[in-house]
């Protein structure tokens, strides 16, 4: 064998391990990533938080994960926009392009007009892959058109999740506005209840700690199909209660 042929031979080699190894870790970064973020969550840890359309409910709620510790990078496609919300929040908290919320948080918090979504999952779906996802967008028919109609004949859950693809979604803070948010966080026991919903167990977990850390008590309905019950207009939607209160309202076990 000529050297140029051991050359060839060891670059393919070396090609091939290259690409079994991407494989490798593309097959398990689904059950890596998030892991990692529960156990920051599960220990209290401080995590890195991206938010997606940062008006008057991405606004809150990041700032309430502010106020618990976590690093949040709002995001607008005019991030000059939220100079004085990042100003007022102190050095956890920064501005930017849905792209770099994207890609700075472990968790992604999105709260868009639920007729962006398509184009937010266009736009942003190989950096959010694997990633767990907070989806808050409501879906109204006079504003979102077709969509709108979509998520009441297929499920809220089920249609964020088409246009979502390859995150680890959870419906969660749909049912509340930003006043009530604001004014309920951290209220004295007992606290507001925050319905969520999801398919994956760990994004679960990740989010159920978020909604802890914003200052309410999580009440998992189940998964992405029950989303539908407390999306706007249903039986969960705008429930100002406890989680007792809610789990009772949804028909949830104590």
């Amino acid at each position: 064998m000529f050297k140029d042929d051991v050359f060839d031979s060891n670059h393919m080699l070396d090609l091939m391990r290259r690409n079994l190894l991407r494989a490798g870790v593309g097959a398990l970064l689904l059950g890596v990533v998030p892991r990692a973020v529960l156990a920051q969550t599960a220990n209290g840890g401080k995590m890195k938080i991206g938010v997606i359309g940062s008006g008057r409910l991405g606004g809150a709620v990041g700032s309430l994960w502010v106020k618990a510790g976590h690093d949040v990078l709002f995001s607008s496609r005019h991030p000059e926009e939220l100079k004085d919300l990042v100003a007022g929040l102190g050095p956890l908290a920064r501005a930017g392009f849905p792209q770099e919320a994207a890609s700075f948080g472990d968790t992604v918090l999105i709260a868009v007009p639920y007729g962006a979504l398509p184009q937010v999952g266009r736009d942003l779906a190989p950096t959010l892959k694997g990633k767990v996802v907070l989806d808050a967008c409501n879906a109204v028919p006079s504003r979102d058109g077709a969509i709108a109609e979509e998520a009441k004949a297929n499920g809220i859950g089920i249609t964020s999740q088409k246009y979502l693809p390859g995150t680890r979604l959870v419906r969660a803070f749909n049912t509340l506005g930003a006043s009530i948010l604001r004014r309920e966080a951290n209220r004295s026991e007992p606290r507001m209840a925050i319905p969520i919903a999801g398919d994956d167990a760990d994004a679960l977990k990740v989010a159920a700690a978020l909604v802890r850390d914003a200052g309410f008590d999580p009440v998992i309905v189940g998964p992405l199909a029950r989303a539908t019950e407390f999306a706007m207009g249903a039986p969960g939607y705008g429930q100002q209660v406890t989680a007792p209160e809610l789990k009772r309202k949804l028909s949830l076990e104590p």
